[in-house]
């Protein structure tokens, strides 16, 4: 895919990442390049919630069909973390657990293998640290937190609103309110996203060609292989409780692989 966006680039090939386009974090985005934090050292993000998982049986139990916090919302992270910082992680370390096996009568001798608790750190380009926390068994009302933290002050991004604090203030200030909403972060941000595409395509007569500016913060093909090798990385440091190396990797496929002749 990665290589078919590259060959075809008057096609749109965007990620669905739409926490990129929350205000909160086009703010967060801003504010950092204009170096209200300084020389960013550490970054940490905290998501709780209640389970992920459906009463029926379905793909989000298993592990190996996409199911689990790591693969729903730590990939969204890891995206984000990149995109706001500019660096990508280099090496990773992480833990997964699963503390809900079974989900109700409905599962019936089914295990649940997708994780409900995710605890990861990467250590990026140009030495900042991130430390990604992703808890889904918490009643109760839910937190999604994003810390950004460097030599002159800090941003916070707490649901849908931002704060910031410089070290030269006493208290931290509200940098941008959510208005009352009463949405998600994912909501809003997907709704963000959806208006930018509109505006892709409106800004051409015939609508069916699009301009890059509105959505030139999306994730590209590019990015959402980077995050799937993080996120491999990570499960690898599960299993062997080691630091593991991040490289990503692609391979340019041949268009007339199908049409090779067969040796005889």
């Amino acid at each position: 895919m990665v290589t078919a966006a590259r060959y075809y680039p008057q096609l749109m090939s965007i990620m669905g990442n739409s926490l990129r386009f929350l205000p909160a974090f086009v703010q967060m985005k801003r504010l950092l390049g204009e170096g209200y934090c300084g020389n960013l050292q550490v970054c940490e993000a905290r998501v709780y919630g209640g389970s992920l998982l459906s009463q029926s049986y379905g793909w989000a139990w298993e592990e190996l069909m996409g199911g689990g916090g790591l693969h729903t919302v730590g990939s969204c992270i890891i995206d984000l973390l990149s995109h706001l910082t500019g660096r990508r992680a280099v090496r990773v370390h992480g833990m997964l657990r699963t503390f809900v096996c079974q989900s109700g009568p409905a599962g019936g001798i089914r295990s649940v293998t997708a994780d409900d608790y995710a605890c990861f750190q990467l250590l990026m380009s140009g030495g900042v640290v991130c430390s990604v926390t992703l808890n889904f068994n918490l009643p109760g009302t839910d937190v999604h937190e994003i810390m950004l933290v460097g030599s002159s002050g800090r941003l916070v991004a707490r649901g849908t609103e931002l704060y910031g604090q410089r070290a030269s203030m006493q208290v931290e200030e509200l940098l941008l309110s959510d208005g009352g909403e009463a949405v998600g972060p994912s909501v809003r941000g997907l709704n963000g996203m959806v208006t930018q595409l509109r505006l892709s395509f409106q800004a051409q007569e015939d609508r069916r060609s699009w301009v890059r500016h509105p959505v030139s913060m999306a994730a590209s093909f590019e990015d959402g292989l980077y995050v799937q090798t993080v996120v491999d990385a990570i499960k690898r440091s599960n299993r062997t409780g080691e630091w593991e190396s991040v490289e990503v990797k692609i391979q340019d496929v041949d268009p007339n692989h199908n049409h090779r002749t067969l040796p005889n």
